[in-house]
């Protein structure tokens, strides 16, 4: 039987910032996930019997985010991420490299120019260099220091990898308002914002009740 531990142990002998070994070795992962339900409904099964990976989920008013595995030793973790109606990011990098993979729905894409995080940062002056639209079956992989954005449908599901946290911080910038800011990972979140974002129960039984009929699980 396949479990997530033997699924993912190619992971953690791979340098995380070598983005096309994480992706030839993601891509094999999605294949699994792709050909059943089984893994996906065994990790909603695993957040509904460990309180530790219900406590690493998280609901924002436009998208949730469920933890379906959890390694502490590396850092990599399994997530499903459900966007919600009105669902758009600001340009951001992550802490982490990941692989991501469409189940469903459908988001417009923007990657911008690579920029020196450790310059002053305009981001009136961001271009994008790619614009993309990842629909279900798309597989693609992301390094940390890449800043992209994402303008998503609603009901769009996707299925990330990711890797250790490579830096405590991450960039978000708005080239609306010429605002940028550095965010911080959980660890040096206060107990307010944290609380703020934990998912519910009952939050956890509507998204269920969602995959399930929209035949995700």
């Amino acid at each position: 039987m396949i479990t997530y531990d033997n699924l993912l142990d190619p992971l953690r002998h791979l340098d995380w910032n070598d983005v096309e070994a994480i992706d030839a070795a993601t891509r094999k992962i999605f294949a699994h996930f792709t050909t059943g339900t089984y893994l996906v409904r065994r990790g909603l099964t695993a957040i509904r019997e460990t309180p530790r990976l219900m406590a690493l989920c998280e609901h924002y008013d436009i998208l949730d985010k469920l933890v379906l595995f959890d390694d502490p030793d590396t850092g990599i973790r399994v997530r499903l991420h459900i966007f919600g109606p009105g669902y758009h990011d600001r340009p951001h990098n992550h802490r982490w490299t990941y692989s991501s993979h469409i189940l469903r729905g459908e988001y417009r894409h923007r990657i911008y120019q690579p920029i020196d995080l450790h310059d002053a940062l305009d981001p009136a002056g961001l271009d994008a260099v790619m614009v993309r639209q990842e629909q279900p079956g798309v597989s693609y992989t992301l390094h940390h220091s890449a800043i992209h954005a994402v303008v998503a449908e609603p009901g769009t599901v996707s299925l990330v990898v990711r890797g250790p946290a490579m830096t405590e911080r991450f960039l978000v910038m708005d080239n609306k308002t010429g605002q940028a800011w550095w965010q911080y990972g959980s660890a040096k979140e206060t107990p307010e914002i944290a609380r703020s974002k934990r998912m519910s129960g009952e939050r956890f039984r509507e998204l269920v009740d969602s995959l399930t009929e929209w035949k995700v699980i």
